[in-house]
This record gives C-alpha cells, sequence and structure tokens, in this order.
C-alpha cells in the first residue's frame, strides 16, 4: 500500500529572484515511523516523485525491506519538488524558480517536521544536485550526503542540453514527446544503444528498432507528465550552483561537515565522472571524510537507475547497522 501524500503549508516563501509564493510541500514516508529511527531523506529526478520504494516506487531495487536502504531500519522521507506535478500543484512562470530555491524549501519543510538533522541525504542527478544545495545551505543537516550520477553546478555542456530541451518544450508541437527522444540520447550512450538494437528494424512500423524506442518514450511520458512540469525540471537542472560570489567553489564545497560519499557513471555524457573526480580530488585536498566512486556501465546517465547491484554495492556500507550506531552526531 502506498503511504498517503502529506503535505506542508509553506506561506510567503521569497524565492532567490524576489518572487513570493505560497505552497503546499508534499512528501511520502516510508519504512519506520518519525523519530523512530535514522532518516534518510531522498531526493528525486527530474521525471521522479516522492513514491521512491514500494510496488511502483523508481527506486525500489534499491530502497525497500532488506534492501541497501533497509526500510526495517530506517525511516525514509521524500519530498517532491514543487511543480512536478505529482501532487497536482504546477508551476507557470518556471523561470521564477531555481535549484536553491527547492533546497530552501525542502529544508523549511525539515524544520516544519522538527527534524533537526538527517542520517543521510541520497539523490541522484537533479535530485543530488539540489543535495549538495542543501549541505551548502546546512553544512551540518545530515552526516552522510550520497550525490549519485550529479554534480553541484552545472557545466557549459549541461546547460546547453538544457536549452535545447526548452527549445524543444516551448516551440514543438509535440513539445513533450519531442524533447523526451532528444533527452533519451543523453541519458544513454552510443554503445549503449548499439548492444541493445544493432540496426535491427521494427518490420511492422518499418522503421529501427532505436526509432520506435524513442517514439514509445517519448509517448509514456507525454501520458504522464505535464508540460510546465516538465519546462520548470529542465529549467531546474541547469540552474544548479552552489559556488558563491567571490569564493572558490572548493571553499564552498568544504564547508559541509557531512561526509560526502560521491557517486559517479563512468559513461555518464550528463554530469561526467571526469568532471566528478576533478571536484573530489580538490575536495579532498581540503576534506578528508570524502569518498569517490564510480558505476562501470555502458548506459550513461541512467545507470543509477539501471545498475542497481553496483550501487547497491557502492552505498550498503554506509547503511549497515552497525555503523548507524556507531556513527556519532555532528
Amino acid at each position: 500500500m502506498k503511504p498517503t501524500l502529506q503535505k506542508i503549508p509553506i506561506d510567503h516563501f521569497i524565492t532567490e529572484r524576489g518572487k513570493a509564493i505560497s505552497i503546499e510541500l508534499s512528501y511520502q514516508l516510508f519504512g519506520q515511523p518519525l523519530f523512530e529511527a535514522p532518516i534518510v531523506l531522498v531526493n528525486h529526478a527530474l521525471t521522479g516523485n516522492s513514491n521512491v520504494c514500494g510496488e511502483k516506487g523508481w527506486w525500489k531495487d534499491l530502497i525497500g525491506p532488506g534492501k541497501a536502504i533497509d526500510t526495517n531500519q530506517y525511516t525514509i522521507l521524500a519530498f517532491n519538488i514543487p511543480g512536478n506535478g505529482y501532487d497536482g500543484f504546477l508551476i507557470e512562470n518556471y523561470q521564477n524558480f531555481i535549484a536553491k530555491d527547492i533546497a530552501k524549501l525542502f529544508l523549511v519543510g525539515l524544520e516544519k517536521l522538527k527534524i533537526n538533522q538527517l542520517f543521510a541525504i541520497i539523490g541522484g542527478s537533479l535530485g543530488g544536485g539540489i543535495a549538495w544545495q542543501m549541505a551548502v545551505l546546512h553544512p551540518t543537516i545530515c552526516i552522510h550526503l550520497i550525490p549519485i550520477a550529479s554534480d553541484f553546478r552545472a557545466t557549459d555542456w549541461l546547460i546547453a542540453n538544457c536549452k535545447i530541451q526548452e527549445q524543444f518544450l516551448n516551440n514543438s508541437s509535440n513539445p513533450i514527446h519531442d524533447a523526451r527522444m532528444h533527452a533519451m540520447l543523453l541519458y544513454r550512450t552510443p554503445a549503449s544503444f548499439n548492444k541493445r538494437f544493432n540496426r535491427t528494424k521494427n518490420t511492422d512500423l518499418k522503421i529501427f528498432n532505436i526509432e520506435s524506442w524513442l517514439l514509445h518514450h517519448g509517448k509514456k511520458l507525454q501520458k504522464r507528465f505535464q508540460l510546465s512540469a516538465y519546462k520548470l525540471m529542465n529549467h531546474l537542472l541547469k540552474s544548479i550552483d552552489v559556488t558563491k560570489e567571490n569564493e572558490s567553489s572548493i571553499n564552498t564545497l568544504s564547508t559541509i561537515k557531512s561526509s560526502i560519499h560521491m557517486v559517479s557513471v563512468d559513461s555518464d555524457l550528463f554530469f561526467t565522472a571526469e568532471e566528478n573526480l576533478h571536484t573530489f580530488i580538490a575536495l579532498f585536498k581540503v576534506k578528508k571524510n570524502i569518498a569517490y566512486s564510480e558505476i562501470k556501465s555502458m548506459h550513461g546517465h541512467d545507470a543509477f537507475l539501471i545498475e542497481f547491484e553496483q550501487l547497491a554495492t557502492i552505498i550498503e556500507p554506509i547503511f549497515k547497522t552497525n555503523s548507524v550506531l556507531k556513527t556519532a552526531t555532528l
């Protein structure tokens, strides 16, 4: 049974761009009752939502009874990014928001729930970027920070691809469908496509199987996602940037007190492993409670939603019961 979607009223929130808005921040809880176990916050990716585990949970292979993040041992909290549409709330003026606003709203949500510290914040892609931002804004909010297939700021390459997505979303006669087809090229790799399709054809449609697969994903997202939500989430992705004016990015990140566990995908075309490794090496010089791991996969960015065995092996030691008992609070 899916946990009830709950809501936290947040009145007169002022965005980084000076816009005032009142929202209801929605969330779901899984596993142990709140305050009866260590709390793990899970931040969802661009097309994700708060339904992170259970029968239809998008990370059900990672989170659940006996899984790497064991719901028998932890309370799992997941917010919806306001405007993702999962709770029925939409934001039309998507350019009024940046990723930092979402991080601030999540921190307000934690405060209203009277959660002073989390055992971990974990998130993939956009969710990982928001996790980085939360930790910069509140350096002791979690004991473990686990950004996966993400980075603390959007690169020029990522910004460029998000701009192309925005052009599809604003100008196409079939915006969600066409934007999603393009996005799938970024989430996977040429090697992944070659191995899966090998120039085979769909005899019924008389097109290549890669073409029918892309059309399928366009239609699939079109059925379950709304245009304003996609515009917002794409915009948030390109706005990821925790850096502060007149301060180096490494100095900014070094203020985080949490242990940081960076997880990259070696074939990621979106948040590249090379960029992540560069961040790790620079940050390790000033912060020793940081680790770096790579998922080995031909599937690119989406490997964090595919290579569950590898990801579980990487993060499971963080969530072992004995490590919970031995970890001192910050």
